[in-house]
């Protein structure tokens, strides 16, 4: 069925969009989607999925069941844009990838941008990724075959191997006419690189520069250095930064010998700034690189060992307490206002470390304003501990009609947030100076700072004021 048939038949019209107001897929266009899969209707899928961006065909993907996306792609065969698999959480990519021949993929790579195939390349298996390999032309394999060898996550895997680049004696007359004749060009660009014969990079040339200077001059004469080039080797996240410094849109990529290999553009690094947030924030909340497609034994397994973490650290705090039992027995009060202190606690340090690690990774945070930040931190602690130690003292006192209750808990609220603000920002700091990522190891180490701070503050000055050690 043709989309003008569809449109005749009550079908669906993907030029009204394919998410409802709530950005997610259109029931009734994900329903029409099931049927034709359903029934085989490949005319259909194509019809309907012909002018779809790689991004929509990425989420109908997510949407659909696992027999239904496999068969999806089955059913478009050639005409299944292999873009798409780009757009998808690693655990659907693999799925699809896996169900089909090394021979299709072979063929789908050669159509993807060098960056794109690299993307779906590097989670296969070695011997899947040589078989696919060894079916692509000799030049287009070996430039995969660099970008593979580069580290995982560095620049060297998101740079895209094709590229324009012309000696510094052409003039702009033969660039553009170079341009326009040779098939083998991306099909968009920003720059063109400047090398010299061992294609070392030179500068590079903006198209618009191009466009205003006449065919007689020189590409030397307007060529600019290239100030910000960078390594294969460098981690993507750094990558990502310096285009954020600079402004950049596209950014060479070089070897150790400063030889032109590649070049990073905008919209990978918007890729990489999301991952790593996502990176980031997910590994705060002590589930590592989990993706909502992901089984319920691989969820299973990325939680455990940091749960395993926490339990241990909850009998710390546990033994705190046990310390103080003959105290919890005199007075009951005590066992029903621990954990306000050190709840708030928790929470307060949680804001402090949030931020902490967010300006840590975005390189914000150094040894030059670290000093700064610090005190402000300490001045946030004492304000906000003072502020909740006056409220919690007299709710406290009032609630249990114990001035010297309200007392207890009041200075204990003020220890405990002073300390949270400090162990919020120093322990991120400390994990970072000796290599580990705060984002992982802060919340559990945090948590049980406060935890045990606030129970032995409480405590302790309770015993101590009534005279019950």
């Amino acid at each position: 069925m043709t989309a003008a048939e569809n449109e005749n038949h009550g079908g669906e019209d993907t030029s009204l969009g394919i998410y409802n107001d709530d950005g997610a897929i259109r029931s009734d266009f994900l329903s029409a989607i099931s049927e034709a899969i359903e029934n085989g209707d490949a005319d259909t899928l194509k019809a309907d999925l012909s002018n779809l961006h790689q991004s929509e065909v990425g989420d109908l993907l997510e949407a659909l069941d696992v027999d239904d996306r496999r068969r999806l792609v089955v059913l478009m065969g050639e005409d299944f844009d292999f873009t798409a698999l780009t757009e998808v959480d690693e655990a659907i990519r693999l799925d699809i990838v896996e169900q089909l021949p090394n021979a299709q993929i072979a063929q789908a790579v050669q159509e993807l941008d060098s960056d794109d195939a690299v993307y779906i390349l590097e989670d296969l298996d070695p011997e899947d990724q040589d078989e696919i390999l060894a079916q692509l032309p000799f030049t287009e394999r070996i430039r995969l075959r660099r970008s593979l060898d580069y580290p995982e996550e560095s620049a060297g895997r998101r740079m895209q191997t094709e590229f324009v680049a012309v000696p510094p004696f052409w003039t702009v007359g033969q660039t553009i006419d170079y341009m326009r004749e040779d098939k083998n060009l991306p099909e968009s660009f920003h720059q063109v690189f400047v090398v010299d014969p061992t294609f070392r990079l030179v500068g590079a040339v903006d198209l618009d520069r191009i466009l205003r200077s006449q065919r007689s001059v020189r590409i030397e004469d307007v060529m600019h250095e290239t100030r910000h080039a960078i390594p294969a080797t460098m981690d993507q996240e750094e990558a990502a930064q310096e285009f954020e410094q600079y402004d950049l849109l596209t950014a060479a990529v070089v070897d150790e010998n400063d030889r032109l290999v590649g070049v990073l553009t905008i919209d990978d690094v918007v890729d990489v700034i999301q991952e790593e947030a996502e990176e980031d924030l997910l590994r705060m909340g002590g589930v590592g690189d989990e993706e909502l497609s992901d089984t319920v034994l691989t969820t299973s397994r990325l939680r455990v060992p940091w749960l395993m973490v926490n339990l241990v650290m909850a009998f710390l705090a546990a033994s705190v307490i046990g310390l103080f039992d003959a105290t919890i027995e005199e007075i009951v009060a005590l066992a029903i206002l621990m954990p306000i202190v050190a709840g708030m606690g928790g929470n307060a340090a949680s804001q402090t470390m949030t931020v902490t690690v967010r300006a840590l990774a975005a390189r914000d945070l150094d040894i030059y304003n670290a000093g700064r930040i610090i005190r402000r931190e300490m001045g946030v602690g004492i304000i906000n501990g003072g502020l909740f130690a006056v409220l919690i003292g007299i709710v406290a006192g009032t609630w249990f009609s114990s001035p010297d209750l309200g007392g207890v808990i009041a200075a204990a609220m003020l220890i405990n947030l002073f300390v949270a603000a400090l162990a919020g920002i120093l322990l991120p700091l400390v994990l970072h100076k000796f290599g580990a990522d705060p984002a992982v190891a802060s919340p559990v180490f945090v948590t049980t700072t406060t935890d045990v701070v606030g129970f032995f503050a409480f405590l302790g000055l309770a015993t101590w004021w009534f005279g019950l050690g």
